[in-house]
Parts: C-alpha cells; structure tokens; sequence
C-alpha cells in the first residue's frame, strides 16, 4: 500500500510542476478559468469598494475576509493566459507584450498584497488608501489588455 501512495504523490508532484499552460486540454478551458478568477476578484473588490466608499457600512471583519480572497485570486489569473490561449475578452496584445502584461499582474499581487495589510489594520482610512492602487491597476491593464 505504501508503494502506491508513494507513487501517487510522486504523479501528482510532477504533475502539478508541469508549465501552467499545460493545465488546460483547450483554450476555452483557460478562456474560462481566467474570466471565472477575474469574476471572484471582481465581486470581493466591490464589496471592498462598496465599503470604502460609503454604500455598505464599514465591517472590519468583513473587510479582512474579502481582501484574503482578492489577495488570494489575484495570483490565479496569469495561468490561463499561456501561449494558445488567446480569445474571450482579451486582446491580442498580450501575446505581444509580455513583458508589460507581467508587470501589470505582479503590480496587481503587490496591490492586494498591501490591500490585505490594510484591511487588517482595521481602520476605514487605511481601507480606503489601499483601494485607490488596485483600482488604478486594474484599469490600467484592463484599458491596454481587454477589449470591451
């Protein structure tokens, strides 16, 4: 029994080290995973916002929570953007800009990554300034990278 398992996870080590592109069997497939990531990020920034701004009552439990998520699913995305995987809402660019297109994703982990900082420091002000650099980098990759 202990061979099997052994072998098992062995399998499954190397399977998970195999290039991130190799992870979808179609396009569609990747199509889907990075607009499904985006949808989940979308829906906790705007919690986020909706606090940050006035619209739902400020809930510092609440805010942690929700900037884990974002912290957590900004990383995601960037898998299904591998070669071959172009279509949905994304422009051809990125394929041709590349270097851009990682500097703009890496802007966005750092963005959350502080955003989650913020949240945890309780306070609305802190909330608040965090926002505003997400905000601005998801625009900014958005108006060079997604069609509308």
């Amino acid at each position: 029994m202990k061979p099997v398992v052994t072998s098992a996870l062995a399998l499954l080590c190397a399977a998970a080290s195999l290039p991130s592109h190799a992870q979808f069997a179609k396009s569609e497939d990747a199509i889907k995973y990075r607009q499904s990531a985006m949808f989940i990020q979308g829906q906790h920034v705007g919690r986020l916002g909706a606090m940050a701004s006035g619209r739902v009552p400020y809930d510092a439990a609440a805010a942690v929570a929700n900037a884990e998520v974002v912290a957590q699913i900004s990383r995601l995305p960037w898998a299904g953007f591998g070669p071959n995987s172009e279509g949905g809402k994304a422009k051809p660019d990125i394929w041709k800009e590349q270097a851009k297109f990682k500097e703009l994703s890496d802007r966005l982990v750092s963005e959350t990554d502080k955003l989650l900082v913020a949240a945890k420091a309780g306070n609305l002000d802190a909330l608040k300034a965090a926002m505003g650099p997400v905000g601005e980098t998801c625009k900014a990759c958005h108006d060079s990278f997604r069609s509308r």
